[in-house]
């Protein structure tokens, strides 16, 4: 036999009895392996709720963005539909079709009915919040406050609830759904087994379904794995259609074809150098592949404890997608409140820099509150983080949210200066940057990390071992932070001519690193 007919006959086999010979590039099309079920279904693979939730987080979104200024309660019962709700009728909101990048749902049940993302939400206390509230009253304690706020924004505290309600959203439904339930608690041998249905007359196993439920929260399209990161991320942005369109009928598929949530996030990352998509998907599709091999059949324990590794690598890596974002966001607001001031000091218009801080706020806080969510203690390095960066950014005249009155009022206090809550982003970042196991970061090339890494400027004097900060009230001494810092993290040095006698040099922060995550 010719070997050209050879590889023919091999190839089509596989595609009918299962054999992978080939990495997948789609996360579909696994057969059928639950023995009790009589349909006519072939493909096991099923996460329709996690997309339909993915679409009414983004349409609360786009809502939370829609007040007027003045109590409006019309649009609050309008959010609350999408975050508490189930009726039928709910609009897509976001995303929608632009131009020729036509989307093929318009309806939110069209994707999976009576889904609402109130009822998967993170039950423990949001630390990071004031209040001591639970994830879901801290969601309907933001929703009235954005029906009321004008595009979202409030300018007495600094709170910018549409970039609030989704970042911690993500984290709270979607993370927390997927790494504490998905592939924790329903990854045990007991829990949703695979020699039975995930419920009754269902088509899927215990352990399939309960797999593909965490991957449809992590928001990748199917065909990810044949995307660059760059592709995936324009997908959110609604500028390929051929890239999104991996069945090629004209229109993008919400349960299949886009991109959401952290799986955007990751992609943004590794446009500049990480593998976290990649990586997760990898896991996901081998993961998969392990429970349909098992052929209906109850895993072993060799069988599940390989699965589970591949769950720490999806949890790993999950983590520090969210973490990369926060490192980003630290560093935007550390720029924003350098802009800030220059603009203060010269009596200058503040209100556009000040809402654009305070939306990088919301981000950076968003996901800080995420990371709570997980289901795994961070221990003191929470309490760091929460401590550094409060409970909401420092305002022009230096107050800050400190907490929550009797009539559900945030209330403002204390005299914390822009330039201190600069050093604050600093520390968070440096926080952020450490390795899982406490050891110092080991370089690598230009990263998504470095992009938003912190620089602050000082003097250079005389001798050269000299360093003394600018005439400023943001820096007490450079020297010594620096010298504090040292063991923790590399500080360079750059000098940089100048057309006046003192020559500026710039200290860097430099957080580079392969792996890192949050230090417990």
């Amino acid at each position: 036999m010719k070997p050209t007919v050879l590889i023919l006959i091999l190839f089509a086999s596989s595609l009918i009895f299962g054999c992978v010979f080939a990495k997948p590039e789609m996360y579909s099309s696994f057969p059928v392996t639950e023995k009790s079920y009589s349909g006519s279904k072939k493909d096991s693979t099923s996460y329709t709720g996690q997309m339909a939730r993915h679409v009414l987080h983004n349409s609360l979104k786009k809502l939370a963005g829609k007040g007027n200024g003045k109590p409006n309660p019309g649009l609050k019962a309008q959010m609350l539909s999408y975050y508490s709700g189930k009726d039928a009728g709910r609009k897509i909101i976001d995303p929608t079709s632009k131009g020729d990048f036509k989307i093929k749902q318009t309806m939110v049940d069209q994707i999976s009915k009576g889904k609402n993302l109130k009822g998967k939400t993170y039950k423990g206390i949001v630390n990071g919040f004031p209040g001591q509230m639970t994830g879901p009253e801290v969601f309907e304690f933001m929703i009235d406050k954005a029906s009321s706020a004008n595009k979202g924004f409030d300018p007495l505290t600094g709170y910018n609830y549409p970039q609030l309600i989704s970042k911690f959203m993500m984290g709270a439904v979607f993370y927390s759904q997927a790494v504490d339930n998905y592939l924790d608690e329903k990854m045990g041998a007991d829990n949703k087994p695979n020699n039975k249905p995930y419920k009754k007359g269902a088509h899927y196993t215990g352990k399939e379904h309960s797999w593909d439920e965490a991957f449809g929260y992590f928001g990748a399209p199917a065909h990810a794995m044949a995307l660059s990161a760059k592709q995936a991320y324009g997908i959110a942005k609604k500028k390929d259609i051929k890239v999104a369109d991996a069945n090629g009928d004209g229109v993008v598929d919400l349960y299949t074809e886009m991109t959401y949530a952290h799986a955007y996030y990751a992609a943004d990352s590794d446009k500049t150098g990480t593998k976290y998509m990649h990586t997760i998907m990898d896991a996901f599709f081998k993961g998969r592949q392990l429970i349909t091999d098992a052929d209906g059949a109850a895993l072993t324990d060799q069988q599940r404890m390989q699965l589970m590794k591949f769950a720490k690598t999806i949890k790993t890596n999950w983590e520090k997608v969210i973490a990369e974002a926060a490192f980003k966001y630290a560093g935007s607001c550390y720029k924003d409140l350098e802009k800030l001031q220059t603009i203060v000091e010269s009596n200058g218009d503040a209100s556009k820099a000040f809402a654009a801080y305070g939306k990088h706020w919301g981000e950076l806080k968003g996901f800080l509150m995420a990371l709570e969510t997980s289901g795994r203690d961070l221990g003191e390095a929470g309490v760091r983080m929460n401590r550094l960066v409060g409970y909401g950014p420092v305002l022009l005249g230096g107050g800050q949210v400190t907490g929550i009155d009797s009539n559900g009022n945030l209330q403002t206090g204390g005299n914390r200066s822009m330039g201190e809550y600069q050093v604050h982003m600093i520390k968070l970042q440096k926080l952020l940057g450490i390795g899982g196991s406490g050891q110092r970061p080991q370089p690598r090339s230009r990263s998504h990390r470095e992009d938003h890494r912190i620089d602050f400027p000082c003097h250079y004097l005389s001798p050269v071992t000299n360093y003394r900060c600018r005439a400023s009230p943001i820096w007490a001494d450079c020297q010594q932070f620096a010298l504090s810092a040292k063991s923790h993290i590399s500080v360079r040095r750059t000098i940089q001519p100048m057309a006046r006698p003192i020559t500026p040099n710039r200290m860097a922060i430099a957080f580079s690193s392969s792996r890192w995550a949050i230090r417990p």
